[in-house]
């Protein structure tokens, strides 16, 4: 590691240890507050070494950034203290790790994906369904995916460069808050996505350069990357609103490929009679139909 590599490490794991303690107030840990002068609104550092149960110099080394050589029982009780939830005590994991001498290069990009995985893709029909990298990209969608993320595809955006990025077109693109009806709830969720991203590859360039691009050019980003709020990716609903089948909330499952690392498939599974299932069933009929004219 470069002494420029352990400087940014050093920087991210001090902001996020402060974003964290900042935001827990003594009676939220169960303290006695003495006094109304208090200068912070959240945990002073001798606090969190009282939760944690270990000594101020010790805690105060690890919130300067100098997480070599923390034990799993260390990460463990500054995570109590610091009121992890499973997401942040995994991101304070991945940022001890990367310290350390095994550090983990992101997986190649090779630009090809396994026709295994792309059968798969085509094979579910009636489910929208696509495949990203840990950058947003893109890589691969069947049809009805496709035709679900149109808006997304059809950005001026991806017209002169590729490949098709959700992230880029969530901050760079006007239209983006026409496809997502929540834009604040979606711009805090990826943000948060990106940001638990590079805890897991920190050295993946890729990611680094499209963190920085977006930073530089919108301060909605900008704003949110400050805050270093970090989630998982696993389950959830998406809110959107298609241009052609109106507005839609679809619930979905995103599945790592183990084989694939980095690789994700995003599938959305609306109920069986519902008011989105009608609405795919729709947007399907209207694919095929355009594909057929072509």
């Amino acid at each position: 590691m470069t002494d420029s590599e352990r400087r940014e490490r050093a920087a991210e794991v001090r902001e996020f240890l402060g974003t964290r303690r900042a935001r827990i107030t003594p009676q939220q840990a169960g303290l006695p507050v003495f006094g109304a002068n208090r200068r912070v609104t959240g945990l002073r550092r001798e606090e969190v070494a009282l939760l944690a149960g270990m000594s101020i110099d010790y805690y105060i080394r690890l919130e300067r950034g100098n997480l070599s050589g923390a034990s799993d029982s260390v990460l463990d009780s500054l995570s109590y203290a610091l009121q992890l939830d499973d997401a942040e005590r995994a991101y304070l994991y991945d940022l001890a790790r990367a310290v350390s001498a095994s550090q983990r290069r992101p997986p190649a990009a090779t630009g090809r994906v396994r026709p295994m995985v792309l059968r798969m893709l085509d094979a579910m029909t009636d489910l929208p369904a696509y495949l990203r990298n840990g950058r947003f990209d893109i890589v691969a969608a069947n049809s009805l995916g496709r035709a679900l993320y149109a808006p997304v595809y059809d950005s001026p955006l991806f017209a002169q460069r590729g490949p098709v990025n959700v992230a880029r077109f969530l901050f760079l693109d006007p239209g983006s808050a026409d496809f997502w009806p929540r834009w604040e709830k979606a711009a805090d969720d990826s943000v948060a996505f990106l940001r638990t991203e590079t805890g897991r590859w920190p050295h993946d360039k890729g990611l680094t350069d499209l963190i920085g691009e977006l930073s530089t050019r919108s301060d909605e980003f900008a704003r949110r990357w400050a805050r270093h709020d970090v989630k998982f990716n696993r389950s959830g609903v998406k809110h959107l609103r298609h241009p052609l089948v109106g507005d839609l909330v679809l619930p979905y499952e995103a599945l790592d490929l183990p084989a694939d690392p980095g690789l994700r498939i995003t599938v959305y599974s609306p109920e069986a009679g519902s008011p989105e299932r009608q609405a795919l069933d729709l947007l399907a009929s209207w694919t095929s139909t355009t594909a057929l004219e072509h």
